[in-house]
Parts: structure tokens; sequence; C-alpha cells
């Protein structure tokens, strides 16, 4: 069973859990997409990130 750590968007806390142990919100993967060279949708995610 491999462990992934992740953070709670609301108080920025990381851990391993699903939930937040502090606030009870849900929780996301702490790690980058993997980068693909063929990525067909690159530029819609940057468009989205600098506008």
């Amino acid at each position: 069973m491999r462990f992934q750590l992740r953070k709670c968007s609301k108080c920025n806390r990381y851990t391993l859990k699903d939930k937040c142990t502090k606030c009870k919100e849900e929780t996301n993967s702490a790690h980058p997409a993997k980068f693909s060279p063929d990525d067909k949708y690159m530029r819609y995610r940057l468009a989205e990130r600098y506008d």
C-alpha cells in the first residue's frame, strides 16, 4: 500500500488522509500532474492559470 501526500486547501496542512484532521475538509494531492509532451490540453490549462 502506497501513501500519497495530500494537502488541505483550506488550512494548508499536509496529511496522508482523505480529510483534514484539523478542519475536516477534503484534501487534494500535493503532487503536480505528470508532464507529457503530447498534452493536448496544456494550452487551456495555461490560459486558465494566467488569465
